[in-house]
């Protein structure tokens, strides 16, 4: 491609022209301009003691989509799968028979021992406290004897387990719980 020589100047395009406003047609807003587009963050709507079943149903879970982790989200999605498990486990058995009874018994309490579990770390790596737990509550110290030197030892309040040993501790167990399952199968 050949460039243009630099001597030549290029053909300026002309501007848009918009009618001229007068100083105090711009100064004020019209009132198309202050209802215009509505923003893109919608607000939550506050409840009123009157609302409907199906607007607090609506509230409730839209505040548990916008204020809930990422992570914690996932493991309520893997506890509704583990509770239609067993409530498809425990149908089956009402209704096709439980001719292997010790093959239900070990699906069943598979799917019940996986998701205490499951309520286990979830409730292990929440990021926030209970809603009922408040946070200017005196805090006990707890006295334990030292094994060793046989001193009075005083803990403070409870130890936070890190997210990284609440889902050792979540594997571990499950692993142990499935090994029995199977074990109980023959």
């Amino acid at each position: 491609m050949a460039k243009k020589p630099a001597s030549q100047p290029q053909a300026a395009k002309p501007a848009p022209t918009t009618p001229a406003k007068s100083p105090a047609a711009v100064a004020r807003p019209t009132p198309t301009a202050s209802t215009s587009a509505p923003s893109a963050k919608v607000t939550a709507k506050e409840l009123s003691p009157r609302s409907s079943p199906q607007e607090i149903a609506v509230h409730v879970w839209n505040r548990y989509i916008q204020d809930t982790p990422s992570r914690t989200l996932f493991l309520d999605v893997f506890l509704l799968y583990i509770a239609l498990n067993g409530a498809v486990q425990f149908i089956y058995c009402i209704i096709g028979g439980n001719y292997p009874f010790n093959a239900f018994l070990s699906g069943f309490s598979a799917a019940v021992g996986q998701f205490v579990l499951t309520i286990s770390l979830r409730m292990q790596t929440s990021e926030r406290p209970p809603s009922g737990a408040s946070s200017t509550a005196k805090k006990t110290s707890a006295r334990t004897v030292d094994g060793v030197t046989g001193e009075l030892v005083e803990e403070k309040g409870e130890s936070k387990i890190s997210s990284e040993r609440a889902f050792a501790d979540f594997v571990f167990g499950s692993l142990i719980l499935h090994g029995f399952c199977v074990n109980f199968i023959n």
